[in-house]
């Protein structure tokens, strides 16, 4: 039996690295994106713009900020 052509063997490593690096692809894009941003929906009989009502929500977002959570950045408050 005689040995392989070099060529051959080349071709067989190039092809297998870009199917590998063509089913990768997708993996590295998923990676890659920003992680999931929290949503809070928010329902109220009353307008925010209530002194008392305010003060409330100031409060609660306040909370969330000693949790970690950041309105805008990590969370994303909805009000209905």
């Amino acid at each position: 039996m005689s040995s392989p052509n070099p060529a051959t063997i080349d071709r067989r490593v190039f092809v297998s690295t870009m199917a590998l690096g063509l089913l990768a692809a997708p993996l590295v894009a998923d990676a890659q994106q920003p992680g999931k941003v929290t949503r809070i929906g928010v329902l109220a009989n009353a307008p925010p713009t209530t002194p008392e009502v305010s003060r409330n929500w100031e409060a609660f977002r306040q909370g969330l900020r000693e949790q970690g959570w950041v309105e805008g950045q990590n969370i994303v408050i909805e009000y209905r």
